[in-house]
């Protein structure tokens, strides 16, 4: 995000779907907001990336299912590349694969195609600030999934954390389980995002953690979310 002297922060969005009907009417009325600013549109995920290097871009409103590049693997190359931008998914697609696969492939929000303008707005902005948007369907799905697995989740969730992570690890911790992503945990800490990942990385080891689904479990079974 830049700000201009007498001018409002404008988030740079690029607006991601196959269907021009759907992409340009959805880019015209993002465009109304005060606040963002669509930079580019792309039919598909390699326009995303030739849009994102083109920069800035601080967040994609992506499409799962697009020919050439799906937003799933677009989504996976955005943050291997770019990993300071932010990806919002918008699909009529709430299966658990979609949905799993987007937030495993980097996306920090997933929206199916029933959110509204305002939803969609919030959504870029929390994205924006480095917070996670779920609509009420996603939520559902996750929480139904969970549910089938509750037995190893419960287990893994009582597990103690260990006595040595530090008040800051704890902290990190906490925020993870809150749905931030690093670059939010930084902004909150006032930390970069170097010394998130190292936070993360030494409390991932001391407390056993395989990966970011399994800290969430952990931060909610301690009470610290």
């Amino acid at each position: 995000m830049s700000e201009q002297a007498g001018e409002p922060v404008q988030l740079k969005v690029v607006v991601a779907d196959d269907q021009a009907a759907v992409r340009e009417p959805l880019a015209a009325v993002l465009g109304l907001a005060e606040d963002i600013d669509v930079v580019a549109s792309a039919a598909d995920g390699t326009e995303v990336l030739a849009a994102v290097a083109a920069g800035p871009v601080d967040v994609v409103l992506m499409d799962l299912r697009m020919p050439v590049m799906d937003g799933i693997e677009a989504t996976r190359r955005l943050s291997e590349e770019h990993p300071e931008v932010a990806v919002v998914v918008l699909t009529t697609f709430a299966d658990d694969e979609s949905i799993l696969g987007a937030l495993g492939a980097g996306a920090r929000g997933y929206l199916t195609k029933n959110a509204g303008r305002q939803d969609i707005t919030r959504a870029i902005r929390a994205a924006g600030a480095g917070q996670s948007v779920l609509d009420r369907e996603v939520q559902d799905r996750l929480l139904a999934t969970a549910r089938a697995k509750a037995p190893a989740a419960e287990q893994a969730a009582r597990q103690p954390l260990p006595d040595d992570l530090t008040p800051r690890e704890r902290e990190v911790l906490a925020l993870i389980g809150q749905g931030l992503s690093n670059r939010g945990i930084a902004e909150t800490l006032f930390i970069s995002e170097a010394t998130v990942k190292t936070h993360i990385n030494n409390l991932f080891a001391k407390a056993h953690i395989r990966d970011r689904a399994d800290a969430v479990r952990r931060a909610i079974g301690a009470g610290l979310s």
